[in-house]
């Protein structure tokens, strides 16, 4: 009978399938690959994991919960707006420096071929995130800190749109140049971290102000 694996060789197998999956995308992910860099049989990866794209999606599970659980300690901390945007900008910088393979995967989904299976995922990925900046925007507005005169729900995305760039600025050799182009910033200088911060604000600040 073959040993059960425990919770530590699992997540093993998951950290190691992220990585693959965000260096080759989904369709060029090999499962024999990555049963090989697990340490495992690809008998076993099926075993516990079920087909391909069933291990797939429990890898962005995985990415996901995690990143969940990072924003929504920032949403209940104490402070305004303001003070929890900053809290926000810091905390998605700090994630996207230390699981840069999960925000590559995410990436590699935005292009992926597989139209199916981007559609299925766009819903239910971005559908937790639409609710929850919708939400905050909404909470902003009833108190006063941002302007009564834009719409929560495009506020929120064009909120979302600057936190998907500001993870993949920290975590992709693409847009680590984009930024230095941009702005001279070295994204891998934590010294830097409070330019960066400092400019985010004052630019949330104008456009949401009232």
């Amino acid at each position: 009978m073959a040993k059960k694996l425990t919770e530590e060789k699992i997540n093993e197998i998951m950290e190691t399938g992220i990585r693959v999956f965000a260096d080759c995308g989904y369709e060029g992910a090999n499962t024999n690959v990555i049963a090989h860099k697990a340490g495992i049989s690809v008998g076993v990866l099926f075993k516990y994991f079920g087909d391909k794209e069933s291990f797939f999606l429990s890898c962005l599970k995985r990415s996901t919960d995690i990143l969940e659980q990072v924003l929504s300690q920032v949403e209940s901390d104490e402070g305004n707006t303001f003070s929890k945007a900053e809290s926000l900008f810091r905390a998605v910088i700090s994630f996207s420096r230390e699981h840069g393979d999960y925000i590559r995967m995410y990436h590699m989904i935005t292009a992926g071929s597989n139209k199916a299976l981007t559609e299925r995922l766009a819903a239910e990925i971005e559908g937790v995130s639409s609710q929850v900046y919708g939400a905050y925007i909404a909470r902003a507005q009833a108190v006063g800190d941002i302007r009564a005169d834009i719409a929560p729900e495009k506020a929120a995305f064009f909120f979302d749109n600057l936190l998907m760039m500001l993870q993949f600025t920290y975590s992709c050799d693409y847009y680590k140049m984009r930024l230095k182009t941009y702005t001279g910033l070295d994204a891998d200088d934590e010294a830097a971290d409070e330019a960066m911060i400092k400019q985010l604000l004052m630019f949330v600040d104008g456009a949401l102000r009232p």
